[in-house]
């Protein structure tokens, strides 16, 4: 049921060849096949596009073989979209595929804590990097240097939430389900999660 212009299918098209000739080398993505990529990486940063407003500039964490982020400047070319991948390698792959595909994207060879040091961000986006709580671990010296997180996750969403709540890592979080759906021919629901700040309350309420 998706459906794109043809130049964005091309782009796609172009973008799996490139990735799947890198995965020889490097260890980019378990995904080799159209249908695969289909189902999983593509629907996925569909219903994640869907989402966005125009003109954000988002970081993606933890890029490795380019999804989310990749994908998201190719379906939503408003975006100012910056990778982030701490594997030098890695980094390097994603840069030669973007030269390639002409798409005008940075790649920052860091992880993400030392970018937002630097730089920041309406959004953060994260597919596949770690546990929810570690990455709200990561990143909760950092929340003045971005607005909003959002986190595709998959079925053990719910138990991830739970380990994250009986740490107190969203006790001054507010956590949204933006989004569930199904992927095609795996069992269980893909989501994506919205956590941003609670709005700060004086002594005096």
């Amino acid at each position: 049921s998706i459906q794109l212009d043809p130049q964005r299918i091309e782009r796609l098209r172009r973008y799996c060849e490139l990735l799947w000739e890198w995965n020889r080398k490097l260890n980019l993505t378990r995904h080799l096949d159209y249908e695969t990529f289909v189902v999983r990486d593509l629907v996925d940063t569909q219903h994640l596009a869907e989402h966005l407003r125009p003109k954000l500039r988002v970081l993606d964490i933890g890029s490795g073989g380019g999804v989310p982020g990749l994908l998201l400047a190719i379906l939503r070319p408003d975006l100012q979209v910056t990778l982030s991948e701490s594997m030098r390698k890695k980094a390097h792959a994603l840069e030669e595929i973007l030269r390639q595909l002409e798409l005008p994207i940075p790649v920052k060879a860091s992880r993400a804590e030392a970018v937002l040091k630097q730089t920041h961000y309406d959004l953060l986006v994260a597919r596949a990097v770690g546990p929810m709580w570690k990455m709200l671990r990561w990143l909760a010296p950092h929340w003045n240097a971005f607005d909003q997180l959002l986190l595709v996750k998959g079925p053990r969403w719910v138990e991830e939430r739970l380990e994250a709540r009986h740490r107190g890592q969203l006790r001054h979080l507010d956590l949204r389900r933006l989004a569930e759906y199904p992927t095609p021919g795996h069992s269980g629901q893909n989501v994506i999660l919205s956590l941003t700040r609670k709005p700060e309350t004086s002594d005096r309420d």
